[in-house]
């Protein structure tokens, strides 16, 4: 669920609860933990992004690393190649 959908329904379930005229306790308990639903999946949501991020970071320093060394490795065939090229 995202947070969104959570906050629209929290929204959806309060508006509900205070149009009835009757807001009851047990109304007023389900709105709550609604909420407090809400508040976990919006949690959840960004800790699972923060680590998706991490892990794009990785990669791209991973991905980054891997284009120096091909750039090297390609140099050093140069060299190699005009040193026999020489000979």
């Amino acid at each position: 669920m995202t947070l969104k959908t959570a906050l629209k329904m929290t929204a959806a379930a309060a508006s509900l609860a205070i149009l009835a005229g009757c807001a009851s306790t047990s109304a007023l308990e389900e709105v709550r933990m609604t909420a407090e639903s809400a508040q976990a999946d919006a949690a959840e949501a960004r800790s699972m992004a923060s680590q998706a991020m991490n892990t794009a970071n990785q990669a791209q320093r991973d991905a980054q690393a891997a284009l120096q060394m091909s750039q090297q490795n390609r140099e050093e065939m140069n060299r190699m190649f005009q040193r026999s090229m020489q000979k």
